[in-house]
């Protein structure tokens, strides 16, 4: 099993999770970040002067079976894609163990996803 955590713009947000929910991931948890980084590239939006390392950001934690995990990249990296700088990051990483409580399955049984 792997962890794919992403961390996006938020303004993609919307399409990142319908391309998700295209390849069979119906359940993710996410929330609003904040980060800085080494960029000191500025976009300005509405006559508003933007660092990128600014730019508003979501975090998205999946945990997926191993046949799952490539396509579930895919489908972020090409729905977060602006081309832009600040466009985000994807993290992968292995998942040991997993249990459901309701019904105390574990290991890839306890996902949703088939």
């Amino acid at each position: 099993m792997k962890k794919i955590e992403a961390i996006i713009r938020k303004s993609k947000f919307e399409d990142v999770k319908q391309a998700l929910y295209d390849v069979g991931i119906e359940w993710f948890s996410y929330w609003d970040i904040t980060g800085l980084g080494k960029s000191t590239e500025e976009q300005v939006v509405r006559g508003q002067v933007f660092r990128s390392g600014y730019i508003q950001r979501r975090m998205i934690s999946i945990v997926v079976r191993d046949i799952n995990m490539e396509r579930t990249v895919n489908a972020i990296l090409n729905s977060a894609w602006t081309g832009e700088t600040g466009d985000g990051k994807v993290f992968v990483s292995d998942i040991q163990e997993t249990f459901r409580i309701r019904t105390k399955e574990s290991g890839p049984d306890s996902l949703y996803n088939k």
